[in-house]
């Protein structure tokens, strides 16, 4: 998948052979906002103008923007993988919360 990042939002990118054009949609949302561009350049233009619109709407009607991610994290896990971790983060000296979201970030950045 591929992405584009702007003001804290990301968008799926798609192309479109039919339109021939590249075709994004604002993820992590429940507001639908989408945009094209026949060219990256275009592209990236109509998502910084899709984003900055969206958070001067917001504005004008006083409502507050919706955000993708807040952050937190909530898992299931199952009772022997949650001891396992717990005993990882405790050999690292680490909190369960700081030892996963290390993990986490080198996973997503590998």
């Amino acid at each position: 998948m591929n992405a584009m990042n702007y003001k804290g939002y990301a968008a799926r990118i798609e192309y479109s052979d039919e339109d021939a054009s590249f075709v994004g949609h604002i993820a992590g949302i429940r507001d639908v906002i989408g945009f094209h561009g026949e060219s990256v350049q275009e592209l990236r233009v109509a998502f910084e103008e899709a984003v900055d619109d969206y958070l001067d709407t917001c504005a004008k009607l006083e409502r507050t923007p919706q955000k993708p991610y807040s952050g937190k994290l909530s898992l299931r896990l199952e009772p022997a993988l949650h001891a396992s971790v717990a005993v990882k983060a405790e050999l690292a000296h680490k909190s369960i919360n700081q030892w996963v979201a290390e993990v986490l970030e080198r996973e997503a950045h590998a």
